[in-house]
């Protein structure tokens, strides 16, 4: 029994420090190729590698039109997150999952670090031929350059928005 908890306890401690290791960030522009072939960024791929990624799961965000891309041990958190909180006994959650699972691809990279985004992932991020790469923590997004300048607030709002949204966390630490 002692061997199952420490290989256990282990592998939560593995897994923890892999996704606190893991934070894309940054703004990369690139371009697809006539097959719809984006190379990931080196500096995202060196993440990936370090961590000993091997796929990667892509869907389309449910709040912005642009693709996610997640790491496998990623996505399968985020599953397991919403599987604890969907009951087989409520249709409209069983909707919410069957969506959540329906569209999803798994990709790995090619030999150069491509990987295809398809016609019908294209179509539903209006994805062409430019294209923007925005690590947002443990994932990263896939952009129509004009659709992500759509989402961006001018810098005074976003200087007020993060002001308030700090200042709302001091306070409820705070409090505890």
């Amino acid at each position: 029994m002692g061997r199952i908890c420490f290989f256990l306890c282990t592998f939560e401690a593995k897994l923890e420090k892999t996704s606190k290791n893991m934070r894309f960030i940054g703004n990369i522009e690139a371009k697809t190729d006539a097959k719809g072939r984006a190379f990931l960024p080196a500096t995202f791929r060196k993440i990936l590698q370090a961590n000993s990624v091997e796929h990667l799961v892509m869907r389309r965000d449910a709040f912005q039109q642009c693709l996610v891309l997640y790491p496998e041990s990623v996505y399968n958190a985020r599953l397991d997150e919403l599987e604890s909180k969907v009951s087989v006994w409520n249709g409209k959650q069983q909707m919410i999952y069957r969506q959540f699972l329906k569209d999803v691809e798994v990709l790995s990279l090619d030999s150069n670090g491509r990987f295809l985004i398809s016609g019908m992932y294209r179509k539903k991020a209006n994805i062409g031929q430019d294209i923007c790469f925005v690590g947002m923590g443990d994932v990263i997004e896939v952009w129509n350059p004009e659709e992500l300048e759509k989402t961006m607030m001018d810098e005074q709002t976003y200087g007020d928005e993060l002001e308030m949204l700090m200042a709302d966390k001091e306070e409820k630490s705070e409090e505890i």
